[in-house]
């Protein structure tokens, strides 16, 4: 292959694109490498916004903005309170034994596998440019399915998180009597 053809054929988006996926992947290593667990969860983060970057050059707006919101703020805001309250800070290694180090790399080569398979068998369908519609990954045009088509699982998703709410705050309720720790 031509290394001078391809970077003349190389446009603003697609150099963006590598850009974000020699990152993506750069940071999704890090996260599996990194001893210390803080390092690790903030490699992960990086990772979520790289994946958001992703999904703005697929024109898909709302599922960047809710990878940023729930994954990358939510989740690992999550992460890190366990992990500091856990306390990892002194090494592990004598509970790392050859048997799950086995089991490992035997997980981690079924799972390999099982990707390998996946692709040989995948079809990709070709792409039509005249059916191709830009405004199918706009927030607009979900809301528009979300309001019309899904209006009923809308509203009764929305019920089950207000009484998801209402019964965490139930159960989180100190009764008269309890000691206050």
């Amino acid at each position: 292959m031509d290394f001078s053809g391809f970077l003349n054929n190389l446009t603003p988006a697609t150099g963006f694109f590598y850009f974000l996926s020699f990152l993506t992947i750069l940071t999704g290593l890090m996260v599996v490498l990194s001893k210390n667990p803080i390092h690790s969860v903030l490699y992960l983060i990086a990772t979520f916004f790289c994946l958001s970057g992703h999904y703005v050059l697929l024109n898909a707006q709302f599922l960047a903005a809710v990878n940023i919101i729930v994954y990358a703020g939510a989740i690992m805001v999550l992460f890190l309170f366990v992990i500091m309250f856990l306390n990892l800070k002194q090494e592990d290694e004598e509970s790392k034994t050859n048997l799950t180090k086995i089991a490992a790399m035997v997980t981690g080569g079924t799972l390999f596998l099982i990707f390998v398979a996946v692709f040989r068998k995948t079809q990709f369908g070709a792409f039509n440019a005249y059916s191709f519609d830009s405004q199918v990954g706009m927030v607009e045009s979900l809301g528009e399915v979300l309001y019309k088509d899904y209006l009923l699982p809308f509203e009764l998703a929305s019920i089950l998180f207000l009484v998801a709410m209402i019964g965490a705050v139930m159960l989180g309720r100190r009764e008269a009597g309890d000691r206050h720790f």
